[in-house]
């Protein structure tokens, strides 16, 4: 069971705790979570997170297959295959990401701003 996130922040369940979620809910949690950590912030996971952050960095027409590699390191230990990762500008420097992934034959997606 993952804990949900929006926002940033878990959400609480009104009894005190935190809501909690299962099977390809919370898979998309941890892809989630993985996307938006900014990688080699957690010194005892190095490899946790991703760099997605640094995407406004890469000139424009680099921006999508540093996405696209972003998101394969980021994803590499769960069980998902990324069938493709969509930007669309976002104005102000700020950039939609959308991630469509194969989870056991079901289509998944997450969408995220950086």
């Amino acid at each position: 069971m993952e804990a949900r996130i929006a926002n940033g922040d878990y959400i609480p369940d009104g009894l005190g705790g935190i809501v909690r979620c299962q099977g390809a809910d919370a898979l998309l949690e941890r892809v989630l979570f993985r996307l938006t950590a900014r990688r080699g912030q957690f010194p005892m996971l190095p490899q946790l997170g991703s760099r997605l952050y640094l995407l406004a960095r890469e000139p424009a027409a680099q921006r999508l297959s540093a996405a696209r590699q972003y998101v394969a390191e980021a994803l590499e230990a769960e069980e998902v295959t990324i069938t493709d990762v969509l930007l669309t500008p976002a104005g102000e420097g700020r950039i939609d990401i959308a991630v469509l992934l194969d989870y056991r034959g079901t289509d998944l997606s997450v969408t995220m701003t950086v």
